[in-house]
């Protein structure tokens, strides 16, 4: 219930103001539907198969070939969002808009759970470290940070991210 009217708070203020952001709108559409995907249909499950193991994947009966085939094709349909969103927000498209976002994302994932070794990590936890690494390049540019410093705290995010992962992997294995 609390959650609901913080909700209803946020969304009332933003109303107010200038309206709901056509990109949030749209952001949570897909979380929504992606969250959905993963956890509650059969996809989901053999994404999750194919991510923890391919090949135990392939000899449980699941037809790796066509999984990877939908899951590019998501991900180029998502890439594809992704540009005319950042090409709107910029109010030019330029092939140069989107060089370094590869660091973000993956620095994102793994903030947010997503494992090494696959097969492990949610939506929801993606969208929690993109929200980080949102947050920490705005901090970084209001503090008015050079961008070769704002590449080595990112580094030094993703870094840690990684080692915080395998650290509690090898405590789970002893």
């Amino acid at each position: 219930m609390v959650i609901l009217a913080i909700l209803w708070f946020f969304l009332y203020k933003l109303a107010r103001y200038n309206g709901i952001p056509v990109v949030l709108i749209l952001m949570s559409l897909l979380i929504a539907i992606y969250h959905f995907i993963t956890t509650k249909t059969i996809a989901g499950r053999q994404i999750y198969a194919l991510g923890g193991n391919a090949k135990a994947a392939k000899l449980s009966g699941i037809n790796t070939k066509l999984v990877f085939f939908w899951v590019y094709a998501n991900m180029g349909l998502l890439s594809a969002i992704a540009g005319i969103v950042l090409s709107a927000r910029n109010a030019s498209a330029t092939p140069k808009a989107g060089d370094g976002f590869e660091m973000d994302a993956i620095a994102a994932c793994y903030i947010g759970g997503a494992a090494t070794s696959g097969g492990v990590g949610t939506i929801i936890g993606a969208v929690v470290g993109a929200f980080t690494m949102g947050i920490l390049n705005n901090g970084m540019s209001l503090v008015g940070l050079s961008t070769d410093i704002q590449k080595i705290v990112k580094g030094l995010v993703l870094l840690g991210a990684v080692t915080f992962d395998l650290l509690s992997k090898q405590r789970k294995n002893v």
